[in-house]
């Protein structure tokens, strides 16, 4: 395997300084995420007239932190919170599967790229909303024998 040293791959992603000032040099940036928790709701798909359909489902993440001062573990001492993402697959193959396998309860990890978007609800407000747009999703379990 062909390791290229660190720096040309750091110069991939930070903005080159140009001697001429007409000449425009584009910068990279990053857009990813990770997520990995379980599924809140079964996906649905749903299509707008026009374009290409999307498959949409929750996902609940949990932080947790010790709130405790003293230096002996209690119950008590752990606090959680969870945070929901909504998750949308736009890719042909992961689509369709997503719909297929993604299910309630599941814990599956998901990389993509987060999205804000606005739109107007049906009284006319604007809204803002943030998605995660999902293009890999791996299944770390099968959420019915855990049930069990």
């Amino acid at each position: 395997m062909l390791r290229r040293p660190i720096i040309q791959v750091l110069r991939q992603f930070i903005r080159h300084e140009s001697d001429s000032a007409s000449s425009l040099i584009l910068e990279r940036s990053l857009n990813r995420i990770q997520l990995l928790g379980r599924v809140g709701q079964d996906p649905v798909m749903r299509q707008v007239e026009g374009k290409n359909p999307v498959t949409i489902f929750s996902l609940a993440t949990n932080e947790m932190w010790r709130s405790g001062e003293s230096e002996v573990f209690q119950a008590g001492d752990i606090t959680q919170k969870t945070t929901w993402h909504r998750v949308s697959v736009f890719r042909p193959g992961l689509r369709d599967v997503a719909y297929q396998y993604v299910k309630k309860g599941a814990r599956i990890y998901v990389e993509g790229k987060i999205d804000y978007g606005e739109y107007t609800d049906k009284n006319n407000v604007r809204r803002q909303a943030t998605t995660i747009i999902a293009d890999n999703i791996i299944f770390l379990s099968d959420h019915i024998k855990e049930k069990v």
